[in-house]
């Protein structure tokens, strides 16, 4: 009799760790998704501060190998960079930073390609600067538009149109009738 008490007060026993060990789990779980809804508000906000629109300058120093130091500064947003800027960034991902194209593999707000990284770390080591984007880094709104201004300031795209068209079909992208489209959209986004 006694052993058969002792066993049911095990099993007893053990019942109640593995319910509180499952209560536990279920409160970690909630605690957990109250976490993950957080963070995606919160994700959504620093969205919707990012989409806003401000000013901010931009520094890139060149170091070159003689000593020379040249000092690029790139102002965007309330202006018109970055009213082109915006509007690029809307007709390529409607403001997604998360966006993808599969079929293109094309990543990010500005729908940055792997052949665009490249040409950029090309562009980057012709010039002597020692740094480099990964193909991780067009998911980031931060170095997508770093990597638009050095595409942007390499070729010596100027005017609005220019710096649409070329973006859409690179470099020789302005004498490309295919691009005219694209343009329309980005300057439809503009005036709007």
């Amino acid at each position: 009799m006694r052993v058969i008490l002792w066993v049911l007060a095990s099993m007893g026993f053990m019942y109640a760790v593995l319910g509180l060990k499952n209560s536990i789990d279920q409160e970690e779980v909630k605690i957990q998704n109250t976490i993950d809804s957080l963070q995606n508000v919160i994700d959504s906000l620093q969205l919707q501060i990012d989409t806003i629109q401000y000013e901010s300058i931009d520094t890139t120093v060149i170091h070159w190998p003689w000593g020379r130091e040249e000092f690029y500064y790139f102002k965007y947003k309330n202006n018109n960079d970055g009213d082109l800027l915006s509007a690029l960034i809307f007709v390529e991902s409607s403001d997604n930073d998360s966006a993808y194209r599969a079929c293109e593999d094309a990543v990010g707000c500005l729908q940055i390609r792997k052949t665009m990284v490249d040409d950029i770390n090309r562009i980057l080591k012709r010039r002597g600067i020692s740094k480099r984007y990964t193909y991780i880094d067009r998911w980031s709104r931060d170095r997508s538009i770093e990597m638009f201004n050095i595409y942007k300031n390499y070729y010596g795209l100027e005017t609005p149109e220019e710096i649409a068209r070329c973006w859409n079909g690179g470099p020789r992208g302005i004498n490309n009738p295919s691009t005219v489209g694209y343009w329309e959209k980005v300057k439809d986004k503009i005036n709007s």
